[in-house]
């Protein structure tokens, strides 16, 4: 559990944060400074979308979208004393700690063998503006580790909008002697994949596409289809609504021979407030991925920190000169 000053300073920020996000939108490609303000929107935002949905001319695909925001707590109306004021986007940055299954990390990938099933400790810092993910895993193999085998496997892997490295310890590159940043721009576009695939992420990238958004059923659920942008623009996202209204699959597809690791299915299940600090943000407590028809991860999660977390993604100075070449 957090330790008393953090929840403090979680309210603090939980605080400001809701007033600093009025009106966001957020693209897949935005850019910003992580000393500059926000970039400003845009297409449009779950605010705008609110506020649209209550017109009587307002699209289905609106009023779906709308309904998704509020499930999840995207988006909510506020105000004092009755007085109704627009919705806002709550959610920008967030932090999760869940264990479970991942498959085939650090296993040469061969056709047609099985990949290793390991025990994983799974860590997420992400933001939605500027688009960036830093993900740890520590996985350890139960058959080898039983037999007092191999030692545990630490990654950390890294993405800021066009930038993505690996850290051989949280913030390594960014002070002298502090770690190694090593360039991974090859997995870029992988990388920025998970974030928009999460329940959030699809709002609004879904929301951004505008009329590119597309609404139809499929076996009595809700379904919304719709391109991603910037550099996953091959890509197309379809996200199946449960009864709730929460997003409870995601499907990307691409046409892009050299971007077959981006046909990924995900599920979401057991929504619930797993923050410390109550926020009424719904996340999933159950998240099965998979790849390429193979599953990479089956985690439950532990406690999903949704108060908009003070995180910052600076990008070290050789991970921009190593883009630059």
């Amino acid at each position: 559990m957090l330790s008393r000053a953090r929840t403090t300073k979680l309210l603090a920020i939980g605080a400001m944060g809701i007033a600093a996000l009025a009106g966001l939108a957020i693209q897949a490609h935005g850019k910003q400074r992580d000393d500059s303000k926000p970039s400003v929107a845009a297409k449009t935002s779950p605010a705008k979308v609110a506020e649209s949905a209550t017109d009587p001319n307002t699209s289905e695909v609106a009023k779906t979208l709308k309904a998704a925001a509020e499930a999840v707590g995207l988006a909510r109306w506020s105000g004092v004393g009755g007085q109704k004021l627009p919705e806002v986007d709550v959610v920008n940055t967030m932090e999760l700690w869940a264990s479970g299954t991942s498959y085939g990390l650090g296993q040469p990938s061969k056709p047609g063998e099985a990949l290793t099933a390991l025990n994983t400790e799974y860590h997420v810092a992400l933001g939605f503006n500027p688009p960036a993910m830093r993900l740890e895993m520590t996985c350890t193999n139960p058959g080898t580790s039983a037999q007092g085998g191999a030692a545990p496997l630490h990654i950390i892997q890294v993405v800021r909008e066009k930038y993505a490295w690996d850290e051989s310890e949280i913030g390594a590159g960014l002070v002298p002697g502090k770690g190694t940043a090593t360039p991974a721009m090859t997995t870029v576009n992988n990388r920025l994949l998970r974030l928009w695939i999460l329940p959030y992420g699809v709002i609004k990238a879904a929301i951004a596409a505008g009329d590119k958004t597309k609404l139809s059923t499929a076996n009595g659920a809700t379904v919304l289809t719709f391109p991603l942008s910037g550099q996953l623009a091959d890509v197309m996202v379809k996200a199946t609504l449960d009864a709730q209204n929460m997003v409870a699959r995601v499907e990307t597809r691409t046409d892009n021979p050299a971007l077959t690791a981006m046909n990924t299915e995900t599920e979401y299940s057991d929504y619930a407030d797993h923050g410390e600090i109550a926020t009424d943000v719904k996340s999933p407590g159950h998240i099965v991925h998979k790849q390429g028809g193979h599953p990479m991860l089956d985690i439950h999660v532990k406690m999903w920190d949704t108060n908009n977390p003070y995180l910052v993604f600076p990008v070290p100075e050789n991970i921009k000169k190593a883009a630059a070449q």
